[in-house]
């Protein structure tokens, strides 16, 4: 028999239940074997950065990957079930910084590379481990390697790189030097998770690279780049959106004398006063309107709308002298505040003569002056109109944010320390006009969170191509041919974007984007496989590891043994193709976008297996959060895809948002709303986690906090109880699985109901996950459970009863369990754990063959069609002893279940279920407690078929009355009232309005065939009027849609009797809950004074399981053997008290 069921499950400790047997039986490699040989659907993971231990953000994406991934093996698909770790870049470098105490990369070349490129690779394996953990914890299925050999290859290199360790690999024992080893994981002969610091991932980077160089899109450019100090480095365009933060900084007001007009100035503005001494220019635009103002002794030049602004609470004594337009400023010279600096003075000659007014476009008139202080060496945009203009540069900063020599009393000192000596020597100067704070979005590192400044700097990048004004439409195909942006959006084009909004906003990014800056000046990372011949300067990129060897001519003993990775490729030097110049490789890493770029490629053997590749590209699906993925992994995956295949990575993106606190803020520790995933699963449970996760909207972002569990866990917990009272209720009747069940077609309108509308969950939910519409099936997964319990069980519950008709009692056990086991099949692939655990209890408990354990069902091997098909349905598993040990095993359940669909049935008792809804609503309006019986309902409800006198009893015992009967004319019920639509037909009626509404009040329409109506000679169409069913006076009547229920509200003596002998009844059951009776143990029953019930002792009797009942006590017997209550009766309340017999 079944396995005793808790009423209230620890459902963590049932987590680690399935967790266990999952790993004893070795489930997951069961189902890759069960699906081997299937059509492929392919899924590329986007690789998790092990960097940290997980966190509940990860838990969502994981769901959505895991749950897709099991639906479709339960389909029959054969996957590669491989995730990604994401291994190199700053995220790593500066954690392991912290580790070190380090505050700047010099640091760490005093330290030396060696060890600390170890340092990192060892970092990445600790974490890939505890969150290999944490992923099989929240029920991810992957092919994941063993935590502890992860740890054992990060142990070999903290000991010796090149000493041996082995680990299992795909088909056995695999042996080599643990820093070796680390760079051939993810591989076929290894498997498990693919790392982005493999060997393969790094060779086909290499190969793209190669290839952009060949199509001439690779360049190295000089810019002023966002620049972390701390870090030393750029930050490219995809970076620096990730990091934009409030902060405060000062707002300066400051003045240019001008050369050619003595006595007058201009007055500029900036908030990043450490760029003023290397302005060489003034913008202004040509269009807008400047003025020059009379101020305090001082003649000022500004925008004219932002003099206010600008002078601040001094305007209104400022006078207005001219007036001129902006492009009539443009060549005015002047001088600065910082011109006798040396290096200002170098670059701007004697005095500053180089400085001018200069027009741009980009002014705005909405801050500041409306005049732009212009640095090219400190800004993007300053930069890329200082070379349109012909601007000198001054770069005033080195790598680490420190002033250069050359700037007076600023040198040696950091860009953020200067600020107040910048205002100072203005203001010494008599250039400062005004000081304020500002608060405002600022650019900062989106690893260490230090404020960014822009620097001069040479780097590498890859050309997007040129933005043409026209149509994509009307572009030629030389034209797409010249710019990979648009070779990019083709891709695009081909993909199925969820949400719908992922289209545009990816076609946004790639329209608007700079070239791609693929170089850091760190050292954890890709080594940019680019060779600049300092002789010649012809630059080399280099496309595999092999093609490096073959021309090495200098340092090959030094790689051999090692990864391509620092410091041991900077070793190598090869004979420059030009003229044979030694020339080495630039020390230069890769942007990490690039690692998990290129996994269309490096984890589908791509250069090894071409029939492999293409029968897993593309993949059929990938998925993340999409606030910062358009612009970083799906944008990356698809350039790099449509550089090397010329198509789209993948046929679907599927987009989800942020995970944010309850409260409706980021999580952050600091605030105090941030959940750990372990404290999550261990106070939640997965299953919990999940179900939130897969209910949630993915265009919005996630509040997730302890609340939205605990209603999460409510709602599981319902098919928890359903599965409860089926365990109980077939324990106390003696009732198995193992009994054939009767025929369905035999079985009453409730089974034969209940299982069509399990037939149409299958397809529901399969339809829905084939549209990877999660909340769609988790919705309809709850109504599934609700109609099940709520609708099923409690209309049936009486025929589970011992007492009750043993052939219609099996038949209610048979119809519960494959209804049950429904819910299950397709709830598994979203609460894992949970159906597990009950399907292990429905199907294998009650098993011969599971005691015995010795079938192939009960090794876990199946042969022939998979089990849960039309071929080999789940029912008749169950009674041979063939059922998988697991629900995960199990085929998708549409086919098996389709031939129990009844669409004529669901859509009739759906009627019976609204008509009893409309009942309960007019016994609400009425006063009348629902457990209060009365004599007649009347309804209009259509045409309920062949099944009506079933459906009417139904109704009839859901309405609590003693007879339903059935009308087709509702106009003895209620009265149509027309309120006629104003808004909508005041024009159009004009004069006579008033009198057609006054018909309407007065009742006079005449109704159509067509819905509409005619009032007072004028005849207004369906969607101008708005027709109210009101009730006829003394009846108690609710409509909705056609259906009408009227329910005869009058009591008699006998119906008040009845109705508290129900009310007496289920308190009863109460007490006997709250005592912890099991359903067979018997008891006597004393209640206080209510003899009015004796006519009713024996249905009491029987509901209540009591042997004796005495309705006429003094008072209730005290004693320890007794529990008290109370019946809320329709004379008072009734004091009772119940004791076990038996």
């Amino acid at each position: 028999m079944f396995r005793p069921v808790a009423s209230r499950p620890d459902l963590i400790a049932l987590e680690h239940e399935a967790l266990a047997s999952w790993r004893v039986e070795r489930t997951f490699d069961h189902l890759r074997a069960q699906t081997a040989g299937g059509e492929p659907w392919s899924f590329l993971d986007g690789p998790i950065t092990a960097n940290n231990p997980m966190g509940v953000h990860h838990a969502w994406g994981r769901t959505y990957k895991d749950l897709f991934q099991r639906f479709r093996a339960s389909l029959g698909h054969e996957l590669r079930w491989q995730q990604g770790f994401d291994c190199q870049g700053l995220w790593v470098e500066v954690n392991v910084e912290k580790d070190l105490g380090y505050t700047s990369k010099r640091q760490i070349e005093e330290q030396g590379l060696a060890e600390f490129i170890s340092l990192c690779k060892q970092r990445v394996l600790t974490y890939a481990a505890r969150q290999t953990e944490q992923s099989i914890r929240l029920g991810m299925w992957m092919d994941w390697n063993d935590p502890a050999e992860l740890l054992a290859i990060r142990d070999g290199l903290a000991k010796d790189p090149a000493a041996p360790v082995t680990i299992h690999g795909a088909h056995g024992p695999v042996t080599a030097p643990a820093e070796l080893l680390a760079g051939r994981l993810g591989s076929p002969e290894i498997g498990g998770s693919y790392f982005t610091f493999s060997d393969e991932n790094n060779d086909l980077i290499w190969r793209f690279l190669a290839e952009c160089h060949r199509r001439g899109w690779l360049y190295k450019g000089t810019d002023s780049m966002p620049w972390c100090a701390r870090c030393g480095t750029g930050i490219s365009q995809h970076e620096m959106t990730e990091g934009y933060a409030d902060r405060d900084d000062p707002s300066l007001y400051f003045a240019f004398d001008l050369v050619d007009r003595p006595g007058e100035q201009l007055i500029a503005w900036t908030t990043t006063p450490w760029t003023v001494p290397a302005n060489v220019a003034a913008a202004v635009h040509p269009d807008v309107d400047y003025e020059l103002v009379e101020f305090d002794g001082r003649r000022l030049w500004m925008a004219a709308a932002r003099r206010a602004a600008t002078l601040g609470g001094g305007a209104p004594r400022a006078s207005v002298i001219e007036r001129r337009k902006g492009a009539e400023l443009v060549g005015w010279r002047y001088r600065g505040a910082f011109d006798a600096l040396p290096a200002v003075t170098a670059a701007l000659g004697e005095g500053g003569a180089a400085h001018r007014v200069v027009s741009w476009s980009e002014v705005g008139a909405e801050e500041g002056s409306g005049i732009v202080h212009i640095a090219p060496g400190c800004g993007s945009e300053d930069h890329a109109l200082g070379r349109s203009e012909g601007l000198p540069s001054i770069a005033p900063i080195d790598e680490s944010g420190i002033y250069l020599e050359g700037f007076g009393t600023l040198s040696g000192r950091s860009w953020s320390e200067v600020a107040d000596d910048v205002a100072d020597a203005l203001k010494g100067a008599g250039s400062l006009l005004r000081r304020e704070t500002i608060t405002h979005r600022y650019p900062h590192c989106w690893r260490c969170s230090t404020p960014l400044v822009f620097r001069e700097v040479d780097e590498w990048f890859i050309s997007m191509g040129p933005v043409y004004e026209k149509p994509r439409a009307e572009l030629s195909p030389a034209e797409i041919a010249a710019s990979l942006r648009y070779q990019i959006m083709e891709s695009v084009d081909a993909i199925s974007w969820l949400p719908t909004f992922g289209y545009e906003r990816e076609l946004d990014w790639l329209i608007n984007m700079s070239d791609w800056m693929i170089s850091k000046k760190r050292y954890w990372g890709l080594s940019l496989p680019i060779f600049e011949c300092g002789s010649c300067g012809k630059v080399e990129v280099l496309g595999s590891r092999s093609e490096l060897e073959e021309r090495t001519i200098e340092g090959a003993e030094i790689l051999a043994g090692h990864t391509a990775h620092r410091p041991y490729v900077d070793a190598v030097r090869i004979a420059c193709s030009g003229c044979g110049a030694s020339t080495q490789r630039i020390p230069d890493v890769g942007n990490p976008w690039l690692d998990a770029g290129i996994v269309s490629f490096s984890t589908l053997r791509y250069r090894d297996d071409p029939e492999y590749w293409k029968r897993w590209f593309p993949a059929d699906l990938i998925t993340e959060s999409f606030p910062g993925q358009f612009r970083n992994w799906f944008y990356s995956l698809l350039a790099m895809s449509t550089v090397m295949a010329g198509s789209a990575p993948t046929k679907t993106v599927f987009g989800y948002g942020l995970v944010f606190g309850a409260d409706g803020r980021q999580m952050h520790k600091s605030w105090g709303n941030s959940i750990e995933f372990d404290e999550a699963a261990d106070r939640m449970g997965a299953d919990v986690m999940r179900w939130l996760f897969a209910g949630s909207r993915p265009e919005e972002n996630v509040q997730f906090g302890w609340e939205a569990a605990d209603e999460t866990r409510r709602r599981i917990l319902v098919l928890w109880n359903v599965y409860s009272f089926l365990v109980g209720y077939a324990d106390a009747s003696g009732w198995s699985p193992l009994e054939e069940t009767p025929p369905r077609a035999k079985r009453s309108v409730l089974d034969r109901w209940i299982l069509s509308r399990s037939a149409e969950l299958a397809a529901s939910v399969e339809a829905s996950l084939r549209a990877y519409d999660a909340l769609a099936a988790t919705r309809r997964l709850e109504m599934a459970i609700d109609e099940l319990s709520t609708w099923y069980l409690r209309r049936s519950r009486d025929r589970f009863a011992p007492s009750a008709p043993p052939a219609d009692r099996a038949a209610a056990f048979a119809t519960l369990h494959e209804a049950l086991l429904v819910v299950l099949r397709c709830a598994a692939p979203i609460a894992p754990f949970l159906t597990e655990v009950i399907y292990r209890n429905l199907a294998l408990v009650a098993s011969e063959a599971d005691a015995a354990g010795t079938t192939a069902a009960a090794a876990g091997a199946t042969t022939g069609p998979a089990i849960g098909t039309v071929e080999r349905p789940l029912a008749a598993a169950i009674r041979t002893g063939e059922a998988p040990r697991s629900v995960h095993l199990l085929h998708w359940p549409t086919a098996e279940s389709a031939s129990w669909r009844d669409e004529a049935l669901e859509s009739a008792m759906g009627r019976v279920i609204r008509a009893a809804e409309l009942g309960r609503s007019v016994r609400s309006a009425a006063t009348i407690r629902t457990r209060q019986p009365l004599a007649r309902a009347r309804v209009v409800i259509g045409n309920l078929g062949d099944d009506a006198t079933a459906l009417l009893e139904i109704l009839a015992d859901e309405l609590n009355v003693a007879t339903v009967e059935r009308v087709d004319d509702a106009s003895g019920l209620f009265e149509r009232r027309i309120k006629v639509l104003l808004p909508k037909v005041g024009k159009r009626l004009g004069a006579s309005t008033q009198a057609v509404m006054q018909a309407a009040r007065d009742g006079a329409a005449e109704f159509l065939p067509n819905g509409a109506v005619r009032i007072a000679g004028v005849e207004l169409a369906a969607d101008e009027i708005e027709v109210q069913a009101v009730p006829r006076e003394g009846q108690h009547v609710a409509e909705d849609d056609g259906l009408v229920v009227e329910l005869d509200t009058a009591l008699t003596p006998a119906l008040i009797a009845e109705g508290d002998a129900r009310e007496l009844t289920r308190a009863v059951q109460e007490a006997r809950r709250s005592a912890g009776l099991t359903l067979e143990q018997r008891i006597e029953l004393v209640v206080v004074s209510a003899p009015l019930l004796a006519p009713h002792r024996d249905s009491i009797a029987t509901a209540v399981g009591a042997t004796s009942i005495d309705l006429s006590a003094a008072a209730v017997p005290t004693g320890d053997a007794w529990s008290h209550s109370v019946a809320p009766l329709s004379s008072g309340e009734a004091a009772f008290a119940i004791r076990r017999i038996a």
